[in-house]
């Protein structure tokens, strides 16, 4: 892409055209293997949680875009009366380099001032450290360590959790 065209980045809704991408990104191996439930998801499966999390008013399924193209989900899931939510996040496996960043400052961006939350709160397995990276990155701050706190059938692993309020998101990006 030449430097002078500017990039456009977006989020939006999630509807039922993109659940084959989203199907496809979930279950691609470099992204199965850092989720909680790490089986091949199936179609029917991946339908049935669309069609529950769709209707629960506190869960915002999302897409990212570049430039019109779709190149991640986001997904937020607010505690009720409380403006806290907690997220989750993937990139399309074969997306450019940075995409993920940008998925981060867009996806926060939506959520503190479209969604209006006072916090936003992640966790990653304590073998990932792209994503523990990623956070911290963001601003985020390691709030605590659920030890042993996930089993994937073998082992054992630590959850880290990270925490991210909007009055320090708006410092750091001059809101």
């Amino acid at each position: 892409m030449d430097n002078l065209e500017q990039t456009h980045l977006s989020v939006r809704t999630m509807t039922t055209d993109d659940l084959q991408a989203v199907l496809a990104w979930r279950n691609h191996p470099d992204i199965r293997r850092y989720m909680y439930t790490q089986h091949e998801i199936s179609l029917e499966e991946h339908c049935a949680w669309f069609n529950r999390a769709s209707s629960d008013p506190n869960k915002h399924l999302l897409i990212f875009e570049m430039n019109g193209i779709s190149r991640g989900f986001i997904n937020f899931t607010e505690h009720p009366s409380s403006r806290v939510a907690d997220w989750g996040f993937y990139v399309a496996p074969r997306a450019e380099k940075g995409t993920g960043r940008q998925l981060g400052e867009a996806a926060l961006e939506y959520a503190f001032h479209f969604l209006n939350l006072h916090k936003v709160c992640g966790q990653a397995l304590n073998f990932n450290e792209r994503s523990i990276r990623f956070h911290r990155s963001l601003g985020f701050q390691q709030e605590g360590t659920l030890r042993d706190q996930h089993y994937d059938g073998e082992h054992y692993h630590a959850v880290i959790c990270f925490g991210l309020l909007s009055t320090e998101w708006r410092s750091r990006n001059g809101n």
